[in-house]
């Protein structure tokens, strides 16, 4: 719930004059890690997929 509320929520909603909201707010790392994030999962999980193939027909 935190990270939907910093990726998502917290860009949709106004302005606050709470410090802590309003850096997180502003914050814009957690809304492009997992975007950028996904590829990079597809690959290794393929790798390790073929990796297992190659050693149980070794």
């Amino acid at each position: 719930m935190g990270f939907l509320y910093a990726a998502v929520i917290s860009k949709l909603l106004p302005p606050s004059d709470n410090a802590i909201i309003s850096a997180i707010q502003n914050d814009w790392y957690y809304c492009f890690l997992v975007p950028l994030t996904i590829p990079i999962l597809i690959v290794s999980v393929y790798f390790h997929w073929l990796s297992m193939k190659l050693f149980k027909h070794a």
